[in-house]
């Protein structure tokens, strides 16, 4: 059945978001012969619109409606009205984002066993393990095209990350490379290999860098399986008495509302946007909202421990000239309570241009410091720290029935209050970061505070008991039989690994899981 589809038809499956998660899933269910409605709340902008300057790309893609933020993290200090930065296009955040794609490690998927009772923290091992989620990371690499898997070679190092490599050896590091890494090295699935432009952050006209919008969403169009409607913006789930889902509820352009009808809803909305959906189609039969009966919508959120560490040389390090994360030690991804924190984080290169330099090097500084440090800008080398951060039942995202949208629903609200788990990874990486460039001839090496571009993880996480989480094993709400949630709202932990790679990866799995389910009428 070609698409467009009809509102009536209730055989489609429809997928909320078309970012890692729902453009991944929509594409391998119509690979399969199944009818897809992808609704995308923001507007398609093809890679030949997308604009080489970070502000107006900002302006271009992010998701720029209002929402509050509370707790004693910086960021609701700093940026009270962007506590969290995803994207808002077809594609999703990956349009957006820098490619860096390790694996979780073993021992990441069974924290609370391996980790024990952490005081003020809600750890849960997962209800799936590495071994069964191998086979779809080597699906998910194979799809993307993951530098460094699949016959792919490693990229070339630029000069952030000749420094990072050296300062790494002489810190007695060894494991540290250009990384796998979701931007082509060669050219692959027709596309481009990256010419390494230094812009390929903030949308990539050359379509070298991997997204949905590039790939998985034209493939699946071309099956005719496929409608992807943007500018629609999903307001509430519907059910029926018995419980099951039965269609959903959008926004167009123009702001008129629509019910498609649906078999199957896939939520791939963010670890935000879907909890406060979830929490918005509140009901007589689900009072706290939809999928909701442990009270764990929304709770847990995760962001990933974060920091940031500038060093300055005395002679000039071009460091914005190649790819922005290409570059990562890994050294420092392992669990050692001696260490004094659980879990680990790893160390990735980065670099910004000189506006979001400006915004973010310290949002109250100005001054000469400020100014001396703009001036040196061609001699910095960039290093951003990213690593596990705690669950917490107090981390979450409500609803503001005080703040609306233009919707007139009420705006996500995220509080965020640091685990001294946290606090405790974030103070040593720092040094280690410190100490690094300091072994290869830094003059000075700055902190800056965490940015508002984050991972959001966890508001709906997957459990093995029904109260203990949101969604089962495959991403099913417990509550709700044809329900899915397909984004990085599932981690039932964080890991210390950028999330991308394993939201696609569950996707994957979960496409083969919702096919099987259809094709034994089970859905």
């Amino acid at each position: 059945m070609p698409a467009p589809f009809d509102l009536t038809d209730d055989s489609v499956v429809v997928v909320i978001g078309s970012g890692a998660g729902g453009g991944t899933l929509a594409n391998q269910l119509a690979q399969k012969g199944i009818d897809v409605v992808v609704l995308e709340a923001g507007k398609r902008v093809e890679p030949e619109e997308h604009v080489d300057d970070e502000w107006p790309a900002f302006n271009q893609l992010a998701w720029l409606d209002m929402r509050t933020n509370s707790g004693t993290y910086r960021l609701a200090e700093d940026f009270p009205n962007l506590p969290a930065w995803h994207s808002k296009c077809v594609g999703g955040s990956p349009v957006h984002w820098a490619g860096c794609c390790p694996r979780f490690q073993d021992w990441e998927f069974r924290t609370r066993t391996v980790y024990g009772e952490i005081p003020g923290a809600t750890l849960l091992d997962w209800p799936i393990t590495l071994e069964e989620l191998e086979p779809y990371y080597d699906r998910a690499e194979a799809n993307m095209g993951v530098a460094g898997t699949h016959g792919m070679p490693l990229h070339q190092p630029d000069n952030n990350a000749k420094v990072l490599f050296e300062g790494a050896r002489r810190m007695g590091y060894q494991k540290y490379s250009t990384g796998h890494y979701a931007h082509n090295s060669v050219p692959y699935d027709g596309r481009p290999a990256t010419v390494q432009d230094g812009f390929c952050f903030e949308g990539n006209r050359s379509r070298a860098k991997w997204s949905p919008l590039v790939s998985d969403l034209p493939k699946g169009e071309a099956t005719g399986h496929l409608e992807v409607r943007p500018e629609s913006m999903v307001l509430r789930i519907e059910h029926d008495d018995a419980g099951r889902v039965t269609g959903v509820v959008y926004a167009d352009a123009d702001g008129a509302e629509h019910l498609q009808r649906a078999r199957v809803v896939c939520v791939a909305g963010n670890a935000i946007e879907t909890p406060r959906l979830l929490l918005g189609s509140a009901s007589n039969l689900h009072p706290d909202g939809l999928a909701n009966s442990s009270g764990q919508v929304g709770r847990n959120y995760m962001r990933h421990m974060s920091d940031t560490c500038w060093g300055v040389f005395d002679e000039p390090v071009h460091f914005y000239r190649g790819n922005t994360m290409a570059g990562i030690v890994e050294d420092e991804a392992y669990h050692d309570p001696d260490r004094g924190f659980v879990g680990g984080f790893y160390m990735e290169t980065i670099h910004l241009g000189p506006a979001f330099m400006a915004s973010f090097m310290n949002p109250h500084s100005w001054g000469r410091d400020f100014t001396e440090l703009m001036d040196a800008y061609e001699n910095f080398a960039g290093m951003w720290l990213v690593g596990e951060d705690m669950p917490s039942a107090t981390n979450r995202v409500t609803l503001n029935p005080d703040v609306t949208d233009q919707h007139g629903l009420p705006v996500p609200n995220v509080h965020f209050d640091d685990h001294k788990n946290d606090i405790d990874m974030r103070d040593y990486a720092a040094d280690r970061a410190r100490t690094l460039y300091q072994a290869v001839g830094a003059v000075k090496t700055i902190r800056t505070p965490p940015f508002p571009a984050s991972h959001n993880m966890g508001t709906a996480r997957m459990s093995e008991r029904p109260e203990d989480g949101v969604v089962d094993r495959w991403g099913r709400a417990h509550d709700v039989p044809n329900l899915f949630v397909s984004d990085g709202s599932v981690f039932t932990t964080g890991a210390a690994a950028n999330p991308t790679l394993t939201i696609v990866a569950l996707a994957i799995r979960q496409a083969d899981h919702i096919a099987e389910q259809l094709a034994q009428q089970a859905l």
